[in-house]
């Protein structure tokens, strides 16, 4: 069949012989060239070096080096200039803009020569190969057996879907799953758009590449690390795990560190790749100045959940000094968390910890030094259409040198369970809820209670567009206490309490929606009636208050029902919300929202605090700013007013902004000392002098180019006119290298935790691991890696 200069032909795999030694430029000899290549049972779907099919999502690498696999059934098709076939050599040549598609694959070249003598098919020049994961293979000369296990390539340069490359002046595969490269180089980086000749951000050269399938390793011999085109580190050996495989045992990248603290230290983790579902990490860390901090972390998958196993140490030889508090020659923990599910409803789990003192962790660096308190749970947790129950035992403790005694604690244990009935009673809904907690503090004492609540509510809304809805609550509590002494009036209490109230009362919202142009305008005044009987049953300073002491009076709880954060105290008496709220929506998805209240207490006995806001008659007024511009700026306010002279009590401003190059995030808090309430005061929070406690937390980036950042942080303390941490920093960012060099300064001092200034390099480098170093002024400190390597 005649097409003109060039040809295509559809063929299925068969057999048959060669014909005459030349040919015109016709479909006959298009035929007869792949009755050659198809006669050695020739298929895409074996070893060559050169094209794969990843599984993994960890690294298109491995499309380079496993074997494709192709469907024979599949029609191949070609298209030449010109075929040349010789009959006295056998072989066969398809010469001028050769392409062959099979299986989702397609193979370019100049020239293909077919030899049948040898069993081996040769692509000539500008060969590329494209496979169904999208790597190009590109070479100027490729050699395959005829079952392409074995072949040998020449000029070989690998690209894949996601710009990772392997180039080489040759590539072999021996023994169907050893594949060798020789004088090549491997990087993850994308080449540069206006210079695409330009060194990479970062490759691995080497003389010799081998990659074990069998094994799942890739060994570089007498090999240099290249940044930016300049030799920086020459490693005679380096093995790595094929970037395919998910885990594989090995040495994970070493860590070096140098403060005044711990002096120098060297950490070289081993990772053991024990089984498919558990492993474990070895990474002992030697100190020059605290000993050899020993270090492992088991982790392990189970059919119904998992678990892990943190554990750290260190023995004193008598080389070294603890803290004079520490009466042992041993410092150490155990972290540990699990997660299991009993059924599609039910799970449990538990995070605890367990040390040996209180810095330990901290001193070592293996919690942040801003950490002070210490939480362990055990807990059992269901969650099922209308139905929410958990039970959780606790054990807390403070880590501060100022102990507060309250704050060591054990819950054995506290049991939650809400209900939501799924039909309306009387038109509204009815829900359920009971808490029960036994609850012992390391000062001798005992808190136990059970509370039953039950809550309806229904709203309603008539024909012009008002909102009712009425409210109503009953409750009942039953306390045990032992030796409780009340802080403010010195009067013991034991025995069991009995307390209850009910709750009735109503909210009105009128709505007023406008539009002005695009915007969409809503006014919502809001009013709130509370009517609750003066007393409760009991006196409520005979019951410990272990839950609601972080009372913020704000915006946000202006129309909660009972504002306080726990179930030990319970609003009394008559009161009264009102406010107004006002939104603004643009189509775009912008907003501009304002709220702005007070609370009055109408009758009866008034449970709070005058410090608290709420202490008085007519409560301080309460305002809410909340800004949000597209995607781009957003801003909180809240603040808080004082009923009679306006004064500002307290303020919290949080935004964050990303205009341009700039990505801002500013925080700040002020508190005036009339507002800082008893129940909320602690050793390490009292303002003695009287003073407005101001502090200031910010951090950003300032975009350079776009590889280059200026980083910075602070947090300061305003009233003490001191700053508390602060940092510089410059970043370094591509898309196959992270480089970030920054200084950061403490002035937090606790027990033997003392101020500290640290330079600390992060490094990132694409499917290789990433390696954190911090100094302080005579040295470093801190890095962790991914990947494992021998």
């Amino acid at each position: 069949m005649m097409l003109g200069n060039r040809s295509l032909m559809r063929t299925r795999r068969a057999k048959p012989g060669l014909a005459a030694s030349k040919a015109p430029r016709l479909g006959a000899w298009i035929r007869a060239l792949f009755v050659c290549l198809l006669a050695g049972s020739l298929t895409f779907s074996t070893t060559a070096p050169a094209v794969a099919a990843s599984k993994q999502k960890q690294s298109d690498l491995g499309t380079i080096l496993k074997p494709p696999k192709v469907d024979s059934t599949e029609p191949m098709l070609l298209q030449a200039d010109e075929m040349i076939y010789d009959n006295e050599n056998n072989r066969v040549t398809a010469k001028g803009n050769v392409e062959i598609y099979y299986g989702n694959y397609t193979l370019l070249a100049d020239q293909v020569i077919y030899d049948r003598n040898a069993n081996t098919l040769a692509a000539q020049g500008n060969v590329r190969i494209k496979d169904p994961e999208g790597a190009i293979i590109t070479s100027n000369q490729m050699t395959l057996t005829d079952d392409f296990r074995d072949g040998f390539i020449d000029a070989l340069r690998v690209v894949t879907k996601d710009d990772t490359r392997i180039v080489a002046q040759t590539a072999s595969r021996e023994a169907g799953n050893v594949t060798v490269f020789h004088n090549g180089w491997f990087t993850p980086c994308k080449p540069c758009e206006e210079d695409p000749d330009r060194p990479p951000t970062w490759r691995i050269r080497a003389k010799t590449i081998i990659h074990r399938k069998d094994e799942a390793t890739i060994t570089y011999r007498n090999g240099f690390f290249d940044f930016f085109g300049v030799p920086i580190i020459w490693v005679p050996y380096f093995q790595s795990a094929d970037p395919t495989v998910k885990r594989k045992s090995g040495f994970l990248m070493p860590m070096y560190t140098q403060s005044d603290r711990l002096g120098t230290t060297v950490t070289v983790p081993y990772y053991f790749a024990l089984s498919d579902h558990y492993d474990f990490t070895f990474a002992p860390m030697y100190t020059s100045e605290q000993g050899v901090l020993w270090q492992g972390s088991w982790r392990q998958r189970l059919a119904s959940g998992g678990y892990r196993v943190d554990l750290a140490g260190v023995f004193n030889d008598g080389s070294f000094d603890f803290p004079k508090d520490i009466n042992s020659d041993f410092r150490g923990s155990v972290v540990t968390q699990g997660k299991f599910a009993l059924n599609p409803y039910w799970s449990w789990g538990w995070d605890a910890i367990a040390e040996s003192d209180d810095t330990f962790r901290r001193f070592y660096n293996l919690d942040s030094e801003l950490k002070t308190d210490r939480v362990s749970q055990l807990y059992l947790e269901g969650l099922h259409d209308r139905n929410y129950a958990s039970m959780r035992f606790y054990e807390t403790g403070t880590l501060l040198r100022t102990k507060d005694p309250l704050a060591d604690a054990a819950v054995y244990p506290i049991i939650d369970y809400d209900y939501i009935y799924k039909n309306p009673i009387i038109g509204g809904e009815l829900s359920f809820n009971s808490n029960i907690m036994a609850l012992a503090n390391a000062d001798g004492t005992d808190s136990n209670r059970l509370i039953v609540q039950t809550a309806w509510r229904r709203q309603m809304i008539d024909r012009i567009g008002e909102v009712f809805t009425p409210f109503a609550q009953l409750r009942g509590d039953l306390y045990g206490v032992n030796e409780f002494v009340d802080p403010a009036t010195d009067v013991p209490s034991s025995g069991a309490l009995v307390r209850g109230t009910a709750v009735g009362g109503a909210e009105y919202r009128y709505p007023f929606i406008g539009t002005t142009g695009s915007v969409a305008h809503v006014f919502e005044p809001i009013a709130q009636i509370i009517g609750r009987p003066d007393s409760v049953g009991v006196d409520q300073s005979e019951i410990p208050n272990e839950d609601a002491k972080s009372l913020v009076f704000d915006d946000t709880i202006l129309f909660d029902i009972d504002k306080f954060s726990g179930y030990d105290r319970i609003e009394t008496g008559t009161r009264a919300n009102v406010g107004v709220r006002y939104t603004a929506q643009l189509p775009s998805g912008a907003y501009a929202r304002a709220v702005f209240g007070e609370s009055y207490q109408l009758a009866g006995q008034n449970p709070f605090n005058e410090n608290s806001g709420l202490g008085t008659t007519s409560s301080d007024y309460v305002t809410g700013l909340y800004l949000q511009a597209a995607k781009y700026l957003s801003l909180t306010g809240q603040a808080r007013f004082n009923v009679d002279t306006f004064d500002l009590m307290r303020t919290d401003l949080g935004s964050t902004a990303n205009l341009g190059p700039v990505d801002l995030t500013l925080n700040y808090a002020e508190i005036a000392p009339e507002a800082v309430t008893p129940d909320v005061i602690t050793p390490t929070t009292k303002n003695d002098d009287q003073e407005r406690r101001q502090e200031i937390l910010g951090k950003g980036a300032l975009s350079l180019t776009d590889t280059w950042a200026l980083l910075g942080s602070v947090r300061y303390d305003l009233q003490n006119q001191q700053t508390i941490s602060d940092g510089v920093g410059l970043r370094y960012q591509d898309d196959c290298l992270t480089l970030a060099v920054t200084y950061e300064q403490s002035n937090i001092q606790d027990q033997d935790i003392q101020p500290e200034q640290r330079v600390m390099v992060n490094l990132a480098l694409k499917y290789l691991g990433t390696y954190q170093l911090q100094t302080d002024a005579f040295g470093a400190f801190g890095p962790e890696a991914s990947n494992t390597t021998d």
